[in-house]
């Protein structure tokens, strides 16, 4: 197709800034999770004597979470890596759905093709805006370069504007995809980092109990602490990824739905005006 070149360029523009978000997002959560745990949590206010190095305060949470070791700021920039990515698939999932209602805009395309009115249904398209409405309208565009082509017949024709189609949402839909595998892998990495801050608690506390003598109580607390505070938190993690992973991917399901069924009705429509 001759317009080709134009939603190519547009796509790898799109993926490189999308990737390049992705590369600073990871790091600054890191760090913001970090600076939580070290300015936040580890306030000498939240322990006794206001010393970090005694046990928390009694019914202190935060002073309890930082007790939680070394993986607990790694674990809390993980869960803003799931809120940051989340919001923003949100924002682009909702950019390709367009300006209006997707259900209406799909029965409003599918009744001007029953009338076989395809400028206004492109004039629908222009309106409602995002990935599928360009896919659609892409296909229309085709629909009307098949009118007054002269060498193929009508089953040739429908596969030529299918193909179109198939084309377009190539070029849009993989981009509504990106950065659901940082979500999809902070589902298991949470629940893998979780365990070895349990792990690294364990030793502790077992530790303590192998002290020559009285247990060390306050090793002993602390260890225990460390296992569970780290294992709630990469529960935690790892449970809002999963909810985060299946509304976003049943959104994308949804507009690629969209597309198919408003993709069957413009060949049908071709099909059954131009026996």
């Amino acid at each position: 197709m001759a317009n080709a070149p134009k939603p190519t360029t547009v796509k790898k523009e799109s993926s490189t800034a999308s990737n390049l978000f992705a590369t600073l997002t990871i790091p600054i959560c890191i760090i913001i999770g970090i600076c939580i745990f070290k300015f936040i949590l580890g306030d000498p206010k939240n322990f006794i004597d206001d010393n970090v190095e005694n046990l928390p305060k009694v019914g202190n949470y935060a002073g309890m979470a930082y007790k939680g070791g070394f993986i607990v700021p790694i674990l809390m920039g993980m869960f803003l890596m799931v809120i940051v990515f989340s919001v923003e698939r949100f924002i682009v999932i909702g950019k390709a759905t367009g300006k209006g209602s997707l259900d209406a805009f799909v029965k409003k395309v599918q009744s001007l093709l029953n009338a076989n009115n395809i400028e206004s249904a492109m004039a629908e398209c222009d309106k409602q805006q995002g990935s599928v409405a360009n896919v659609i309208k892409s296909g229309l565009k085709k629909y009307r370069e098949m009118e007054v082509e002269p060498n193929m017949d009508t089953d040739q024709k429908c596969l030529a504007i299918q193909k179109d189609i198939e084309e377009a949402t190539t070029l849009e839909m993989p981009m509504l995809e990106q950065n659901l595998t940082v979500i999809a892998t902070l589902v298991s990495v949470g629940t893998l980092m979780g365990l070895l801050g349990t792990v690294t608690g364990m030793i502790k506390a077992f530790g303590g109990l192998a002290n020559s003598g009285a247990p060390d109580q306050a090793a002993l607390a602390t260890g225990i602490s460390e296992a569970l505070i780290n294992t709630a938190t990469g529960i935690g993690t790892s449970t809002l990824a999963i909810i985060m992973y299946n509304i976003l991917t049943s959104k994308i399901d949804k507009l690629t739905y969209a597309i198919d069924e408003a993709g069957f009705s413009i060949i049908q429509t071709y099909a059954s005006t131009h026996k």
